[in-house]
């Protein structure tokens, strides 16, 4: 079976970050993952998908606010080079800090809403991506994008 639209444009734009050796535990209801990948989840609609991915790349301890501050800033700038309407602010995660980012994809016509958590994990890069199309109004997005806010870490 041929993924939907979403994920295939949202697996593509997020293999930028390497492969995934991680397994991404989902709370939401309904939520399946992408032949078996413990990391890439779909809801039944396929019109949401969210993926874990572990990287090589060191990432440093955010301790304070203003280090996810100067951190997001960097951050900010680097993806605007190949994305729009980028937004970014640091979240709290009870005794670190982490950036959210959101930011639009296009591709073959169509825009695709990204947000996507970056977090240290053993002084490694790990991030928390969530996709769906834009103006896609199912409950999956709101449930995906509070999951990356708030949940994921």
């Amino acid at each position: 079976m041929p993924l939907p639209r979403p994920v295939l444009v949202s697996a593509l734009a997020l293999s930028l970050l390497g492969s995934s050796a991680s397994a991404l535990i989902v709370p939401m209801n309904g939520w399946v993952p992408v032949e078996g990948n413990a990391s890439v989840w779909t809801d039944t609609s396929g019109a949401c998908l969210l993926r874990e991915e572990r990287t090589g790349q060191a990432f440093p301890v955010l301790a304070s606010q203003t280090e996810a501050l100067a951190f997001a800033v960097k951050l900010r700038k680097q993806l605007s080079k190949s994305v729009g309407a980028v937004t970014i602010q640091p979240v709290d995660r009870a005794g670190f800090w982490a950036v959210l980012a959101a930011y639009d994809h296009k591709d073959g016509g169509a825009t695709y809403k990204i947000s996507q958590l970056y977090l240290n994990d053993a002084g490694l890069l790990r991030t928390v991506t969530g996709s769906s199309a834009d103006g896609e109004k199912g409950a999956c997005v709101n449930a995906m994008r509070e999951f990356i806010r708030y949940l994921a870490n």
